[in-house]
């Protein structure tokens, strides 16, 4: 009886740990199981809205936070974008980012959202080039000047030649004056509107590559120099710029600039530092007559087709202006296509002689290519501690570079109207910013050379960036982080910096305000 109980007790106690054994061996269910376990939809609807949340959370300017008047903005120009889009997503050859800028340029002026960008305080532009600021109107004004010679005709290659002289300079010139009498002065007019632009109706057939257009687009500076290097001419050009970027509420700028020779009547030759003499008074007395304007910088920036002695003395020549005008002088760059000319790599050991006072400003990157010595730049610029990057269009492609711009807050300049002119992209939703935008990286938005594409200072590169490259779900909190990113990334010290951004805060303020106002008066055309 004993061992039968026992054997009874034993049977149980076996069976109880099978059935333990069995129980704790139940495989339990690896990651990719439940990866491919399908949810059910209220739990994908869940973790569909997270994810949109999640990228949201990363937007360039999502950590801002809006007042009353800004929502009330924000609700208007999120209407005005939502229509643009979806009347694009239903007919895409009539959104205006989707096409070349000179087939749309008429168009904009009809977009309500546009000309509501035309009133936002934008900050400053910090990528745009001396003798392609203002408009082409302020090179028309400057042909009815006297003493102007010409020659050459409208129409032939090479073009026309300008000189400022008391005395004919030589066989072939004759004054624009008595041309004019000839042409008539709208005729003329139009003649130097064409000239001075890269502007075409049929774009994509009148310029077959990368390297045609930016053949026509050196060759006008070229034209353009002997013309608007007239001392008179040049000081008006310069003010009337500043007033054109001031109108489009643009409060600061940052310009490269080579100094070519400037010359008058007399044949005196002004040396660098009296040209950036000028800019300097001429911008000081601007900022005494518009209480809003923050100032101006000047970038130093040569063409990057010189050899190593022209290297040498251009560098001995950055010195001395450092030397004698350290705040407005703000740094360093050198600029033309980037294809032909020569890599920062060759430069690199004069540029590293420089002392570190001297800040760099690279144009960087502005090429379709990869892997070549143009896109590489890119290394280059981020190694040698360029504190901006000018286009920086082929970044995307260097994973490492894209690192090291976050992590050492380099900033981007964008300007696509001039990256689709110059045949880097032709659609701006396929804009490589958009990344840059939807990740928060150091950016801003600028024009380039808005003289040589009939655009405004800066409100058609910010219209085309919110809504052509940035997300549908990007609202004016993006247009504000570029506008106080304008001041971050400047070349201006902590204390200018600190007054600057208080100046634009007010402006911003105000001019948010008033638009509010007009929003809830229904008084928007």
């Amino acid at each position: 009886m004993t061992i039968m109980l026992l054997i009874l007790i034993g049977i149980a106690f076996l069976t109880f740990s099978e059935e333990k054994h069995i129980s704790f061996n139940v495989p339990v269910a690896t990651k990719k199981e439940i990866a491919n376990k399908r949810p059910t939809f209220e739990d994908y609807k869940g973790q569909r809205n997270s994810f949109i949340l999640s990228e949201e959370h990363h937007f360039l300017g999502a950590n801002l936070t809006l007042t009353d008047d800004e929502q009330t903005v924000n609700k208007y120009i999120m209407r005005l974008k939502q229509q643009e889009l979806a009347e694009g997503f239903n007919d895409s050859y009539n959104f205006i980012p989707a096409r070349h800028y000179f087939e749309m340029l008429d168009r904009f002026d009809n977009s309500k959202l546009f000309r509501i960008i035309r009133r936002l305080p934008k900050g400053g532009v910090l990528h745009a080039h001396s003798t392609a600021l203002g408009s082409v109107e302020l090179i028309v004004n400057a042909t009815y000047r006297e003493n102007l010679w010409q020659n050459g005709e409208f129409g032939k290659i090479p073009g026309p030649k300008f000189k400022f002289s008391k005395e004919k300079p030589g066989d072939g010139w004759s004054l624009v004056s008595e041309i004019r009498k000839r042409m008539t002065d709208k005729v003329y007019d139009a003649n130097v509107n064409e000239l001075f632009s890269l502007y075409n109706a049929d774009p994509l057939n009148a310029y077959k590559s990368l390297d045609n257009v930016w053949e026509k687009f050196q060759n006008l500076f070229v034209c353009l120099k002997p013309l608007i290097t007239y001392e008179p001419v040049w000081r008006q050009y310069y003010r009337d710029s500043l007033q054109q970027f001031y109108d489009d509420h643009v409060h600061y700028l940052e310009f490269r600039g080579s100094l070519p020779a400037v010359y008058d009547l007399e044949g005196k030759i002004y040396s660098r530092e009296e040209i950036v003499q000028m800019y300097y008074d001429d911008t000081e007395l601007f900022k005494q007559t518009h209480p809003k304007f923050i100032g101006v910088k000047l970038i130093y920036a040569p063409a990057r087709f010189m050899n190593d002695a022209g290297l040498q003395k251009i560098l001995q020549t950055t010195r001395q202006l450092h030397s004698k005008f350290p705040r407005f002088l703000a740094g360093f760059d050198l600029v033309g296509q980037e294809d032909p000319g020569r890599a920062l790599f060759e430069f690199a050991p004069a540029l590293l002689e420089l002392p570190k006072s001297i800040n760099f400003f690279f144009h960087a990157g502005e090429t379709n290519w990869f892997g070549m010595k143009t896109d590489e730049n890119l290394i280059d610029a981020v190694l040698l501690g360029s504190k901006r990057i000018g286009h920086g269009f082929a970044a995307l492609k260097h994973p490492n570079v894209l690192k090291e711009i976050k992590h050492r807050q380099i900033c981007i300049e964008i300007n696509p109207i001039s990256n689709q002119i110059l045949k880097l992209v032709q659609d701006q939703r396929n804009h490589p910013a958009a990344l840059l935008f939807s990740d928060n990286y150091p950016v801003v938005v600028s024009s380039d050379d808005p003289s040589f594409w009939r655009a405004t200072p800066l409100s058609h590169d910010f219209y085309v960036a919110f809504i052509g490259i940035a997300s549908a779900r990007q609202d004016l909190r993006l247009l504000k982080q570029l506008a106080l990113n304008s001041i971050e990334y400047s070349a201006m010290n902590r204390q200018e910096k600190i007054e600057a951004q208080d100046k634009w805060n007010r402006a911003w303020r105000e001019d948010i305000h008033l638009l509010a106002l007009d929003i809830a008066a229904g008084e928007l055309q």
